[in-house]
Order: C-alpha cells, then sequence, then structure tokens
C-alpha cells in the first residue's frame, strides 16, 4: 500500500516532473506543427507514476529479460512516451524531442517498435495496444510456468498499459479483454483514459456503456481513481492491482489539455497544435518558463535516481538468475536459446517426409502433422487456433492448453501451457501473437480460415511492420472449401496477404512443398510468414527438383526441367509454361503432360512463394521464366492481380493466359466448383493450345 513515505522529499521533483513532460508534449507538438498534444498533458501524472514508482525496468538496458513492459496503446500521444523516456535516463536526447514527427528522428508520430530506445510496441491503430499487452501476458505466463522453480522466480513482470476511450471503443479491445478476463491474466494492468473527448467531440456522442461494469463482466477486477492529478491515488491503484491475480482495468478520469485556458476538456486540444498563444498562457498557469524544451537542471537528480533504481532492481534479479544457473544449468541455457529465437540445431530431422501418392493428403493435414512434430523438439511453440482446431488441424498434440488462472501463481516446475483456445477471436488472435513475439521467448502462431484473414489484417500489417515472425496457418484456402459457399471461399484474399510488405505467403502444392515451406517460414525472423492451406486432398508429386520452396518458385515437371535443378537445362526453352500454385499445381501437371502428348513440348513451375522468389538475383529469375518460351498459362483459383509480374517476364502479354478466379464462387461440392469455373486439366491444355496458334 502506498504510503506517505514513498513520496518523502520528493513531492516537489514529481511536480517539476509533470510540470515538464505537459510542457514538452507542448512543445513536440507545436515545433512540429502536428500532432496531439491533449492526451500527454493529461496523463503526465499517470505515466510518471509508472515510469518513476510502479513499473519494474532499467533505462541503461532497455531489453532486460525481466523488465516489466509498457505499452501506450493510445499511439497517437506519443509525445507523453517520449518525455518518459527522455527524463527517465533512457537514451534519448532532447535533440530528438525537438525533431518530433520530422525525417530521420527517433520520435515518429507513433511509437515504432525497434526504432526508438524503450519503445515495445509499434501503436497507433486504436485497440492494437491493449490486445497486443495480452500477447505479452500470455508469454510471460508460459514463459514463468516452463522455467521459474521454487526459490528462483527469474520470470516475474507485469505489463503495463495506457489505453484511451478509442481503444474501448474498437470491437479489438473487446475481445482481447474477454479472454485475458477468462485466463486471469493478472500481470496486465490497463489504465483507462477517461477524458470524455473524441476528435467529433464529446465520447457520448457514440459511447455511453459502462465500461467499468463491461470489464468486471468479463472477469477483470477493476479500480477508479476520480482525479487524473492525483500522484498518490494512481500509485495505489497500480500497486492494488499487482495483489490481485485477476488483469486490473483502472479507470482514471482526465481533462485533456489540463491545465490549457482555452482548449483542455475540448475536442481542439486532441489532433493539432494548440497553438503559440495557448502555450505561452498554460505554461504561465503552470508557472514554466516560456522557452520551448525546457529541461530544469533539478531534474537531472531525479534521471539519475530513476536510473540508479534501475540499476538496483536489475541487479538483485541478476543475483537471481545467477543463482538459478548454478542450481539449473540445462534450465538456463535453454531459457537464453529461447529468448534469442534459437532452436536446436537439429530440429529438422524431426519433421515428416511424404512419399509420392496419387490420393495424396490435403495441405492442412500435411501442415498439422508438422506441427506435431515441430512441437515435439520445439518446446518454445506456442499457439493455437481462433475456434476452428479440428479443421486447420493447429493443435499440438498431448500438450497443455493455456486456462483460467486458479491462484494466479506460476512457479514452474507444472504442465506448462502451449495451445492456445483463442475462441471466435480472429482480430484478437493476430494481435495476440504479436505480443507474444514482442515478449520474446516464444514462437507464435494463430490458425484460422484463410477468409477470415480479413478480420485480422491490421494486426498481420503491424506485425510484418515490426517484423515480428509470428506464423499464421490459414486454410481452406479457395473455392475448394465447396459446400459452404461463397461467404467462405476465399478468392482475393492470397492477393491481398501478398500486398502486405514483409509478408512472406506460401502456398504450397503438396505435402512435401508443405513440410518446406513451414522450414522457410521458421527460418524467417525479419516478419511473418502466412501457410495458405487446402481442405481437399493433394497428390503428393513426384517432382524433379526437390529443393525450390527455399527460393520461392521452381521447376516440377515436364520438358527441359533438369533432375534434381529448378533451372531450364541447356536444350532450349520449353514452348509453353505452366505456373501455379497450392492445389492446382497438380493440375498443371497433368495438363503438362496433356500437352506433351500432342507434341507440346511443356513445363509447371510451382511458385509457393513470390517473396522468396522476389529474392532471387535477376539472372536465377530469368532461368525459371527464360526468354525462349512461346507462351505461359497462370493456373491459382483465385484473383489474377499481381500474376502479370511473373507470366509476362520476358513475354508480351498477348502470349498469356489466365485460370484464375474473376468472381466469387458458389455453393456445390468442390469438384464441381473446379469443373464449373474451368479448373481442370482440358481446360488448361485448351488455352496453352490457343495460345500458340493450335486452338
Amino acid at each position: 500500500m502506498v504510503t506517505k513515505a514513498v513520496f518523502a522529499g520528493q513531492e516537489a521533483q514529481d511536480a517539476l516532473a509533470i510540470r515538464t513532460i505537459r510542457t514538452l508534449s507542448m512543445d513536440m507538438v507545436q515545433a512540429a506543427n502536428s500532432g496531439h498534444p491533449g492526451t500527454p498533458m493529461a496523463l503526465a501524472p499517470l505515466g510518471w507514476a509508472l515510469f518513476r514508482y510502479l513499473r519494474k525496468h532499467d533505462p541503461s538496458t532497455p531489453g532486460w529479460w525481466d523488465r516489466d513492459r509498457f505499452v501506450l496503446s493510445c499511439g497517437h500521444a506519443s509525445a507523453l512516451q517520449y518525455a518518459l523516456l527522455h527524463l527517465g535516463g533512457y537514451d534519448l536526447g532532447l535533440d530528438e524531442l525537438k525533431d518530433f514527427r520530422q525525417w530521420g528522428s527517433r520520435t515518429p508520430g507513433h511509437p515504432e517498435y525497434g526504432h526508438t530506445p524503450g519503445v515495445e510496441i509499434t501503436t497507433g491503430p486504436l485497440g492494437q495496444g491493449i490486445a497486443t499487452a495480452v500477447g505479452m501476458a500470455m508469454a510471460e505466463r508460459h514463459m514463468a510456468a516452463r522455467f521459474n522453480r521454487p526459490g528462483h522466480r527469474v520470470v516475474d513482470h507485469t505489463t503495463w498499459v495506457i489505453a484511451s476511450d478509442g481503444d474501448l471503443m474498437e470491437g479489438i479491445s473487446s475481445e482481447a479483454a474477454s479472454i485475458a478476463g477468462h485466463l486471469g491474466l493478472g500481470k496486465l494492468v490497463v489504465f483507462w483514459d477517461d477524458n470524455h473527448i473524441t476528435i467529433d467531440g464529446r465520447t457520448d456522442l457514440s459511447f455511453t456503456e459502462d465500461v467499468v461494469a463491461r470489464f468486471a463482466s468479463q472477469g477483470w477486477h477493476t479500480l477508479e481513481v476520480e482525479d487524473g492529478n492525483d500522484l498518490p491515488a494512481l500509485v495505489l491503484a497500480g500497486q492494488q492491482a499487482k495483489q490481485d491475480p485477476r488483469p486490473t482495468l483502472v479507470r482514471v478520469r482526465t481533462i485533456i489539455g489540463d491545465p490549457a485556458p482555452n482548449k483542455k476538456d475540448t475536442s481542439g486540444a486532441h489532433g493539432a497544435p494548440l497553438g503559440a498563444d495557448e502555450v505561452a498562457a498554460t505554461k504561465e498557469i503552470l508557472g514554466a518558463p516560456s522557452e520551448a524544451f525546457v529541461v530544469p537542471e533539478e531534474l537531472g537528480a531525479v534521471r539519475e535516481s530513476v536510473l540508479a533504481e534501475g540499476t538496483r532492481v536489475q541487479g538483485e534479479w541478476q543475483a537471481t538468475w545467477d543463482a538459478y544457473a548454478a542450481a539449473h544449468g540445462d534450465l538456463a541455457e535453454a531459457f537464453e536459446q529461447a529468448m534469442a529465437g534459437e532452436f536446436p540445431a537439429d530440429w529438422k530431422d524431426a519433421l515428416p517426409g511424404f512419399p509420392v501418392d496419387a490420393k495424396g493428403m490435403a495441405t492442412r493435414k500435411a501442415s498439422g502433422n508438422v506441427v506435431a512434430a515441430m512441437s515435439k523438439v520445439l518446446p518454445n511453440l506456442v499457439g493455437g487456433s481462433a475456434d476452428l482446431a479440428g479443421s486447420n488441424l493447429s493443435t499440438q498434440p498431448g500438450l497443455a492448453a493455456f486456462g483460467a488462472a486458479k491462484d494466479g501463481d506460476f512457479s514452474g516446475g507444472g504442465e506448462v501451457p502451449r495451445n492456445v483456445h483463442f475462441g471466435v477471436r480472429e482480430h484478437a488472435m493476430g494481435a495476440i501473437c504479436n505480443g507474444m513475439a514482442l515478449h520474446g521467448g516464444v514462437v507464435a502462431y494463430g490458425a484460422t480460415f484463410l477468409v477470415f484473414s480479413d478480420y485480422m489484417r491490421p494486426a498481420i500489417r503491424l506485425a510484418a511492420l515490426m517484423k515480428l515472425p509470428v506464423k499464421y496457418i490459414f486454410t481452406h484456402d479457395s473455392i475448394g472449401l465447396g459446400e459452404d459457399g461463397p461467404t467462405h471461399q476465399p478468392v482475393e484474399h492470397v492477393a491481398a496477404l501478398r500486398l502486405i510488405p514483409g509478408l512472406q505467403v506460401f502456398r504450397p502444392g503438396d505435402a512435401n512443398e508443405t513440410r518446406e515451406a513451414w522450414e522457410a517460414a521458421m527460418a524467417y525472423t525479419d516478419g511473418p510468414s502466412a501457410l495458405v492451406l487446402t481442405r481437399q486432398a493433394l497428390p503428393t508429386l513426384d517432382r524433379v527438383s526437390t529443393d525450390g520452396v527455399r527460393r520461392g518458385a521452381y521447376v516440377v515437371h515436364g520438358a527441359y526441367a533438369a533432375k534434381g535443378s529448378d533451372a531450364v537445362n541447356g536444350s532450349g526453352a520449353p514452348e509453353v509454361q505452366l505456373l501455379a500454385t497450392g492445389s492446382e499445381v497438380h493440375l498443371a501437371v497433368q495438363a503438362c503432360d496433356a500437352l506433351a502428348e500432342k507434341g507440346v513440348a511443356a513445363q509447371v513451375v510451382s511458385l509457393p512463394c513470390w517473396e522468396l522468389l522476389t529474392e532471387l538475383p535477376q539472372e536465377k529469375q530469368r532461368e525459371l521464366f527464360p526468354a525462349g518460351v512461346k507462351a505461359r498459362v497462370v493456373v491459382e483459383a483465385g484473383s489474377r492481380m499481381g500474376w502479370e509480374r511473373w507470366a509476362t517476364m520476358g513475354l508480351d502479354s498477348a502470349r498469356v493466359a489466365y485460370v484464375t478466379m474473376d468472381g466469387f464462387g458458389a455453393s456445390a461440392p468442390a469438384g464441381t466448383l473446379f469443373r464449373e469455373f474451368g479448373f481442370t486439366r482440358d481446360g488448361i491444355v485448351q488455352a496453352a493450345l490457343n495460345l500458340l496458334g493450335r486452338g
């Protein structure tokens, strides 16, 4: 419980720090002539409470493993975070604050992970931060259960969040809060900035629900602080939150723009500079110097005290770690390996191979076999499905799932949760996976039907932006879904995913390509990967090359394919190339053989990952798509968007045909749909012959 002793002799320092956070926030936005001054000003006491009194962190070592995580979910209030980082001793100088929102600065308009020391997460799209924080808390629970031992608690930290009205309006926040309450994530504390203001005006224009009651109904512990300027009350609320085994929501009533005389408590303080006159008047009320970017010398001692406290708490943890490493050397080594994102050297040896088989299997089933195999050799693999585990085949067999906390004690040595029942919450699932990846120590994956990737697209985009190695399992990938009809048949989704920079999209054509796609996805650590998989069985092919998935494209079958190579041999180019992915590769193989019977030298090129293909040197790309080819046929049960890049390489567009989808699907058995929409051997053959003038 907070006492006056906590603040003894520091009241003047705290008041000065809070005043300076407010003035720096105004000055940053004013200098940039853009930004959001009002929320940082209102939240200055709360931010200071977190950075000086509540949060366990060491500014000299921002990446310390057992630090408390901090998430500014309302990323538009970035000036608050930058002021806190500067005053708290992080490596962010005053000149960086002066360059707020400018080219090349470390103070962008919204916080960016990996760009600014001390920033834990990229935020800005509202709702994403609070949902991602749930993933951080889940990763903490997994790591605590896996590594802590009685007397050696090396994983024990809290995730602190500041969220706005807008965050809690977004549907993703409700999805995430629901699962957090269900799981009893007691290491998660959310301060809700209840300032009653949105860009359009007062929140009651659109938002009148009882937010505290909503969170209570979802299993959260709730607290309220009626005056956002009451520093002791804020610290007390944070301390009380840490004592409860449930996640905690603290409603903090603030006044946006406080104490700007003309714009406080109005939408005018939200998303635009206050203006020179209003800044001057506000500084006069605060008793602050009129000059911009003034940091009083007295705050140097405060910065040193925050740094000293960080050194102390990390030193205590280091002593705990040293004792732990001495008592549990194997666990300590595994912990370090997990936090470094390293895998056992021989992990690929555990993955299954699949014999050539005309009947084959669905690529979702092959993926399920790979996931089951990886689960035995990668103890940091954590993930699950959005209520479709039986269809996605994404469960790690025989392993524990995250469940409701019984007593909040995860001292280690018991069951380690690795499967996640996300429920029907695709958007939250995507953000939670991001949070687990940001936390570190786990390889996070999430699974759903491909058509529902739209529901989680904002989280996928942020994973790509933050370069997080999250893995997505997207099954039921085309009209092959069948009877469920066009509402569930993804047509444009693969093309849409391919548009996201940094996201690797794999659409494997058989079981072995699926295994190889998993290998490539696990090796990719600079961004997320998506495996796009079939519901229906596909033949396991007799491929002329077995080492092409990692390069993104390769010759699978047909004339002029050099055995064991992905390059065209020296005999010359084929007359026609059939370019395909996924479930259409085997159709292209059938068409290739039929063309050969008609005297046409044809070749099948599988393109399971365009992103990897793009990285190939141009001479390697030209080997795959030689200039001597007379025609190409693209075969993919989805939108043709983007295919022109590969289909027309060294070839006039008039010599290219597309067997693709131009509209939505229909409800019927998969075989019927493929036939009716033209995805047949004969249809592909005819398209090729027409291009060659032999139709």
